[in-house]
Parts: structure tokens; C-alpha cells; sequence
């Protein structure tokens, strides 16, 4: 049987709560729903879309989530034994669902959405949900990873076989995928995980004023935060759930607006270094002045288009995050993102970038205020090292070799990093760039002017911290 509803919102419905509830009901033996969404669709006026069923509660709620695509489909599925990706399949209970209305763009004259609803009893089998698995490859070194990239369980054009197919091309070890608002690529992700691509457990909570990624947790996370405060209730919700917050891309177009919460780590560089990331890693750098300490990441957040794209400077892994392991494993991986144990790089193979301070590692924290660092670099030969501490830049050396250490000794305050800008590379790195665009304008709302003015980083390090020591 199908049934149809129409509702017509409003900007004061979105002022209200930019999630509007359309109520349906589902009766016992139901197997399968189908959900049409039709409305005005216009750069004024866009609706997302999602369904939870009658185990669901108000924000926040642990259960009951079925599926969010927000504004990529216009219908969905769910059944006892498959749903449209973003969707959780499994047994259907009776009872009150929600079609649940995204008002992320809504026009002062409001706009009249049909909801077409389809319900069918017939005889399918429950299937179970993905296990996951949890290879290892053993042995201690620096392993590669994206730790931010979508697939069509969102908003991407590209399959998870897709998505996997470009981590292998780009030679990454492990690899985390953080649709939007839902835990659906598990299907492919976690039976696919092995020793030679570890599959990291992700989610990306989206919202129209900021975006943070959940990683190591099988539990979806509810996103419908509506105010300032709800960031505290994120944090909260992922760390009981034994996961780690990573606040995203916090720069234009979609700065992080809400209170900042016990977050462990920050993405302090997503996609191309000219998108804008300097201000992520200038917010980054008052953070920690502020005595926060957050480790820093990079995610391509790339969309998988429809087809294996080859390697260039705007596709999966640009930028890479590198760990130091004891072995490759989700645990390890996540043991060394939350320690800060690692660095971000341009690309797969971009320039290596290791701080130690008094023989101990990145993301360590030492009570000594006098400090003696080694930067191992390679790979960044005519570019330079700039060294930073709380006040900003300490120290600035040219890079003169393939493969090189640098010693430097002081009292850092409150902590030390370190970047690789570019120098000799410049020229190379925005050719390749411009080649990738071209014969388009330049992306992101770049100027000539900004790209001429804008030092480019290669790579940066995680800091290591000093206690005691005043700002």
C-alpha cells in the first residue's frame, strides 16, 4: 500500500529545528518501505533527506537511525534484507517512523514537499548486519592513510569497491571513510578490511555550521545538533562510545560555528594546500597556544567520483596523515592518531617530516623546559623548516639535501612543530595544480593575488607539548 503526504515549510520551520518530522505508520509484518521525496528543488531551496524508525527519540538519541542521504537522493529503500546506500537494513518494527526533512536551504515563500510512502508485508529474509573484522600486518614503521573521504553511501558518485580500488593505486595502508551522517559503508568496508588496506571505522557528522569526524566506533552518532552546546554533547556521546572526535576543515566555507568541544584531534589540512588551509592551521596554532592539545590530521575528503580517476594533486590521499606503528591494525592506527604520533603530508609521496624532542616522539609531553629537537626530513631538498612554538615562528632553516637531520635547541613554549614551506618546489606544485583545473578558473574562490601571496606547506608535524611552563 502507498500513501502520500504533503507538508509546506517554512523559514520559521527552519528557525525552529532545521530537521522537520514527517510521522508515518508502520504495521507489524511490514518488510520493506519506499520513500519518494518531490519539491522545488533550486539553489534557494534544498531538502535532506532520512527515516528513523520508532526506537528513536529526541536529540540525542542512541537508536533508531535507518538512513540519511541528505540532499543526494530523492528516495530511498529500507528492508529486512537490503536498503539504498545510507540506509540500515534489518528487521522493520511497527510502530510511529519519521521521514526526516533536512531544511538546509529553504526561500521566504516556503516550499510544498510530497512525500510518497509505499509499504510491503511480503516474505523476505532478515540479513544480518557486517562484522568486523580486524587484520594486522606486523612490523613497526611509518604507514600511510587518508582519514577523510566519502563514497555513494553520501553524497559521492563512486562505489566502495571504487574508493578501494584508489587507495590500492595510491599505495595507502589504511584508509577511513566518513560518509556523511551515516555507519552504511560498513557493508563493503568491513569485510574488505586486510593486512595489505586496514578500513578504519569513520562517520562524518555534517551539519549546515560545521562538520566533525567520528572514528573507531561501530555506533552511529546522532548529527542533529541545533545548538551551541550540542558540540559538548558530540563529544560526549563519541568518547562513551569509545571513539575519537575530529573537528573538520575549519576554514571557509563550512568553519566549525559551534562551542569547542573535548575534541582529540583537529584536520588541520583537507585537500589541496591552497584550499584554504592555512586558516585551519592558523586556528590550529591558537588552539594550541590556548594550552589545548589536539593532534593534528589530513583528510583528502575526497568524493569518489564514478570512475578510477589516476593520481594527480585533487584526488584520494592529497593530503596523506603518516603514523608510526608498532604494527598496522584499526587499534594502532587510532592509538597513534589520538597520541599525535604522526605527521601530514602533501601526498603519498610528499616529503617526509619526523620531530623528536630529548629522544622522545611527536604528541609526547615532556616536563623539561629546555629542549633539544632532531627533524628528520626527506624528500624537500631546496624548501624550508620552520620551527613554532606558542609565540609563533622560532626558527627557519633552508633544507639543503634529499635526506637530512636538523638539530635545534631552546625552550619552546608550550609545545614545538614544525612545517615544511615550500621554496624550490613552488613553481613545480602549483604547475601541477594548475594542470589538474585546467581549463577552468581557479577553484575554491582563489584570486591570482592570494595564490601569489600564499606560502605553500609541504608537510607538518605533530607537536610535542611541555607542561609547566607559562604562556
Amino acid at each position: 500500500m502507498a500513501r502520500r503526504e504533503v507538508v509546506h515549510v517554512t523559514p520559521e520551520d527552519q528557525a525552529r529545528d532545521p530537521y522537520f518530522y514527517v510521522p508515518f505508520t508502520v504495521p507489524a509484518g511490514t518488510t520493506r518501505i519506499d520513500v519518494t521525496l518531490a519539491y522545488p528543488k533550486a539553489p534557494d531551496c534544498i531538502i535532506d533527506l532520512g527515516c528513523f524508525d520508532c526506537r528513536a527519540t529526541a536529540y540525542p538519541s542512541a537508536e533508531g537511525f535507518r538512513g540519511w542521504s541528505g540532499g543526494a537522493r530523492d528516495r530511498f529503500f529500507i528492508a529486512t534484507d537490503d536498503a539504498t546506500p545510507g540506509y540500515v537494513h534489518g528487521p522493520i518494527p511497527a510502530g510511529q517512523w519519521n521521514v526526516v526533512l533536512g531544511l538546509y536551504k529553504v526561500p521566504l515563500k516556503g516550499a510544498t514537499v510530497e512525500l510518497t510512502i509505499a509499504l510491503e508485508a511480503g516474505e523476505r529474509e532478515i540479513a544480518p548486519q557486517p562484522v568486523r573484522t580486524e587484520p594486522v600486518r606486523p612490523g613497526k614503521g611509518w604507514y600511510k592513510g587518508d582519514l577523510h573521504c566519502h563514497t555513494f553511501h553520501s553524497d559521492a558518485k563512486g562505489s566502495p569497491e571504487t574508493l578501494h580500488a584508489a587507495a590500492k593505486q595510491a599505495g595507502l595502508d589504511f584508509l577511513a571513510i566518513a560518509d556523511h551522517n551515516t555507519i552504511t559503508q560498513r557493508r563493503y568496508f568491513h569485510p574488505a578490511s586486510s593486512p595489505d588496506l586496514v578500513f578504519v571505522r569513520a562517520m562524518e557528522v555534517t551539519t549546515a555550521i560545521g562538520h566533525a569526524n567520528v572514528f573507531g566506533t561501530d555506533s552511529w552518532i546522532d548529527f542533529r545538533m541545533t545548538l551551541p552546546g550540542h558540540a559538548h554533547t558530540l563529544s560526549d556521546m563519541v568518547h562513551k562510545a569509545g571513539g575519537l572526535l575530529s573537528i573538520n576543515h575549519d576554514k571557509p566555507d563550512i568553519p566549525w560555528d559551534y562551542a569547542f568541544p573535548d575534541a582529540d584531534l583537529m584536520e588541520v589540512w583537507q585537500s589541496t594546500w591552497l584550499a584554504w588551509n592555512w586558516i585551519s592551521l592558523e586556528r590550529y596554532q591558537k588552539r594550541l597556544a590556548s594550552g589545548l592539545r589536539l593532534s593534528a590530521i589530513g583528510g583528502s575528503d575526497y568524493h569518489q567520483p564514478a570512475e578510477l580517476r589516476p593520481e594527480g594533486p585533487l584526488v584520494l590521499a592529497r593530503p596523506t596523515t603518516v603514523l608510526w606503528l608498532e604494527e598496522l591494525s584499526e587499534h594502532a592506527v587510532l592509538a597513534a592518531m589520538k597520541a599525535g604520533r604522526g605527521y601530514v603530508t602533501e601526498s603519498p609521496s610528499g616529503p617526509h617530516l619526523s620531530l623528536s624532542v630529548n629522544g622522545q616522539p611527536m604528541g609526547s609531553v615532556l616536563p623539561a623546559r629546555e629542549a633539544k629537537a632532531e627533524i628528520e626530513i626527506r624528500g624537500a631538498s631546496g624548501d624550508e623548516l620552520v620551527l613554532l612554538d606558542a609565540d609563533g615562528e622560532l626558527s627557519r632553516f633552508a633544507i639543503e639535501g634529499e635526506d637530512i637531520v636538523l638539530t635545534w635547541q631552546g625552550a619552546p613554549k608550550r609545545f614545538l612543530r614544525c612545517e615544511i614551506v615550500a621554496g624550490a618546489s613552488r613553481d613545480v606544485l602549483l604547475e601541477a595544480l594548475l594542470a589538474a583545473i585546467r581549463p577552468g578558473p581557479l577553484p575554491f574562490g582563489l584570486t591570482e593575488e592570494i595564490v601569489a601571496a600564499q606560502p605553500i606547506r609541504r608537510a607538518l608535524s605533530n607537536p610535542v607539548y611541555f607542561e609547566n611552563v607559562e604562556p
